[in-house]
């Protein structure tokens, strides 16, 4: 079985890759060039119990964070909640060794501040089955500067103001992120839509063979497992493209094939609603009129 590192402090990090004492108990930016893992025979495994943002080059292992592949080699910067599991493998024929840079930040240190709850919105902290972020050699130095300012203003003497001004980097470093990974949706539309043509079809196929009666309604969860996404990813996915969530684009499909079976069957209410998964037709009724200011039946008499 393998051993799994549990780590809940920087400095635990620290002591595990052999570097020098964190000069901040609660944050440090660590020269990735400089981390040696303490690899039994060719992986390691462990749960961390802090954020951590990597903008790695020349990483060839394979990086599990939970039960996927994170493909860093793909990409440049990366994002890793707390208490995740995460295996790391190297390649021992290949010889380039990776450099870069990774922040080590732990959630006491946003304590008490705007940034405490935020940062969980952010939804590439979630991206467990999906990649690491391109960038260009511009959007590189721009995330290397905001970096190295944190590592200087941690570095000088504490006052009142340390902490405000290094969440505030932190905060920009996120904003930067997002408005990177949208550029990587937008152009990388073939990609996307491929998914979307798979998202499509799971749903077709879920209403046409009535897996509903079995499985109940089709979930978000359930969706991304399918397509070998993160729900997180899935939904970032269908904002881009559609301007709706999840959600809303399974409860369109779902009143979608609802109105072709009522204008065209003669199928009762409570029969369809058990059909598309309902465990009560009054909560298929209620979908119903949310989303087309009619009842079902109301809907069906404009048809006979």
């Amino acid at each position: 079985m393998d051993k799994i590192f549990r780590l809940n402090s920087v400095a635990e990090f620290h002591a595990l890759c052999n570097l020098p004492e964190p000069e901040h108990p609660l944050i440090s930016l660590i020269d990735y060039s400089k981390v040696h893992y303490p690899f039994e025979e060719n992986y390691i495994s462990w749960i961390q119990n802090f954020y951590s943002i990597g903008l790695k080059r020349n990483v060839t292992a394979k990086f599990n964070y939970g039960q996927q592949v994170y493909d860093f080699n793909k990409g440049l910067l990366s994002f890793i909640s707390p208490l995740q599991f995460l295996r790391l493998e190297v390649n021992q024929k290949v010889s380039v060794e990776p450099n870069g840079w990774l922040l080590l930040i732990h959630p006491d240190f946003l304590w008490n501040t705007s940034l405490a709850k935020k940062i969980k919105s952010y939804d590439f902290f979630g991206y467990a089955a999906n990649e690491a972020l391109f960038l260009s050699e511009t959007e590189e130095k721009a995330i290397e500067h905001i970096l190295l300012s944190m590592e200087r203003e941690y570095q000088s003497p504490i006052d009142k103001f340390s902490q405000d001004l290094i969440v505030n980097q932190v905060e920009r470093l996120l904003i930067y992120a997002e408005r990177f990974y949208e550029r990587q949706f937008i152009t990388r539309k073939k990609s996307g839509y491929d998914l979307l043509e798979m998202f499509e079809h799971i749903l077709s196929r879920y209403f046409d063979r009535k897996e509903g009666l079995e499985r109940g309604i089709p979930t978000v969860n359930a969706v991304a497992e399918e397509l070998n996404i993160s729900p997180n990813y899935l939904g970032t996915l269908l904002r881009t493209h559609t301007r709706q969530t999840t959600q809303q684009h399974i409860q369109e499909k779902i009143v979608a094939h609802a109105k072709e079976r009522l204008s065209t069957t003669a199928i009762s209410v409570s029969e369809l609603a058990y059909e598309l998964g309902f465990e009560y037709p009054q909560s298929f009724s209620k979908l119903f009129r949310q989303k087309t200011r009619q009842s079902p039946t109301e809907f069906r008499k404009a048809f006979h």
